[in-house]
Order: C-alpha cells, then sequence, then structure tokens
C-alpha cells in the first residue's frame, strides 16, 4: 500500500514531524556495492530536502563527465572519483551490477510507518525493494537466502509522492533496518537519490531499557521478614 499524497498530508501523518530522519546514525550507515565508498550517506536528509535539485543537477552532469571520459579516453567510473573529479551525491551501484544492499542503525528503537525510495531517470531506479530487521552484518548471498520481512515491486518515483506502507505491526522496536534493491527498470546501474523513513521513536535508547529492566527485578534484600530484620514476627515456610 502506497500513499500518493493527493490529500491534505497534515490530516494523514505525512508531516516532516514523522520523519526519522533525525535518529538515523549516518556515521554507522553502510551500503553494500556502492561505487563510490561512503556516497550511501548523502541519499539521507530531512524531508523537506528530499527533492533538493543540487544532487540531481550534479547526478547530469557526472553523468555526462563519466560518459565522455570512458568513451573517449577509457576512463572508468571509479578512477573518475578517484581523481576528485566529482564528489558523488546519490548512491550508485557498480556498473553492470544494479544490486544494493544498505544497512541503516537508529540512535534509539523506532517504529516504522512508511517508506520512500526516490530513483534515478532512465531506467536506473529500484525496481524492488526487500526488507529486514534487526539484523546486523547481512550480504547479498544472506539477503538472497533469507525470508524478507516485507517487500514491495517500486515504481519509478523521481518526484518523491510515492511512499511505501509497511506491516506496522512488524515494524515495532527497531533498532536496524536492511534494504535489499535486487534489480532496476532495465539500466547499468541502480541509482538512490533519497531513501525516507517515517514512523516514531520510543525515546529510550536501548541501554537505558536495559538498565530499567533491571531495576525492576526484586530484590531478595528488599523482601526480608520482620524476624530476619530484627522485627517481633517470627519467619513463616
Amino acid at each position: 500500500m502506497a500513499c500518493l499524497h493527493d490529500h491534505s498530508c497534515e490530516d494523514h501523518d505525512c508531516s516532516s514531524d514523522w520523519s526519522l530522519y533525525k535518529h538515523i546514525d549516518l556515521s554507522k550507515v553502510s551500503a553494500l556495492n556502492e561505487a563510490v565508498p561512503g556516497s550511501v550517506k548523502s541519499v539521507f536528509k530531512a524531508w523537506e530536502q528530499r527533492l533538493n535539485s543540487s544532487g540531481v543537477i550534479h547526478a547530469f552532469v557526472y553523468s555526462f563527465v563519466v560518459h565522455f571520459l570512458s568513451r573517449h579516453w577509457h576512463v572508468s567510473k571509479k578512477r573518475v572519483s578517484s581523481v576528485g573529479v566529482y564528489s558523488q551525491e546519490h548512491l550508485e551501484s557498480n556498473d553492470g551490477d544494479p544490486e544494493l544492499l544498505v544497512y541503516i542503525p537508529f540512535t534509539t528503537d523506532v517504529k516504522i510507518k512508511s517508506i520512500s525510495i526516490v530513483g534515478g531517470a532512465d531506467g536506473t531506479s529500484p525496481s524492488k525493494m526487500r526488507v529486514f530487521i534487526n539484523r546486523e552484518g547481512i550480504d547479498f548471498s544472506d539477503a538472497q537466502d533469507m525470508q524478507a520481512i516485507q517487500e514491495w515491486d517500486l515504481v519509478e518515483n523521481l518526484q518523491g509522492v510515492l511512499e511505501y506502507q509497511t506491516r506496522y505491526s512488524k515494524f515495532q522496536s527497531v533498532a536496524n533496518i536492511t534494504l535489499h534493491f535486487p534489480d532496476n527498470f532495465g539500466g547499468d546501474t541502480t541509482q538512490i537519490h533519497y531513501i525516507g523513513l517515517k514512523g516514531e521513536a520510543t525515546q529510550l535508547k536501548r541501554d537505558v531499557v536495559a538498565t530499567i529492566v533491571y531495576e525492576l527485578r526484586p530484590n531478595p534484600s528488599d523482601h526480608k521478614t520482620k524476624s530476619e530484620s530484627g522485627g517481633g514476627l517470627s519467619h513463616v515456610e
């Protein structure tokens, strides 16, 4: 189920207040098969900035530069990036391999209501998304063998007006989420310009929750009989 935003978003909880962007542990976000290491971090931004045109413009310029250099100078995309011609502002897979795996940890447990993906043009948008929650260290082999908690057939969402609703009851107490994009719409690479997650945060970090549980456990010293603590009643078995 997807939200097409053909309504008053304020009445349907589509506002930026529901964005989980501020709860993403961006320093630990990672991706497998990204052409430019670390570029995955650029796709996470405030809800209001999801259509920031600077990344799209730069991506167009970058595509032109790569095409020109690879065709006329036989320079690979990795070589272009390594010499500092371009600082990539979107996530892109390696040439000829459209599969991507994105790991997203949170600073607090969250409940996820919906996911939005803005992909690239010319067949480079991902065509399918599979999701795993609270599983760390997943690689492509694991993703292919494991049962996803939910999966969607995607459409080319270039304007960011489409969101995919989760089975909300299955997306509670999420410490981390892994998104698997196995294919695209026919492009040589897969491009992602924005990943948006909406929901609620518990506001309690996991170590705090553990402390609370520990404090709630009964302490035998708090349950001594009066005879044991010097009172007048005898202990009864």
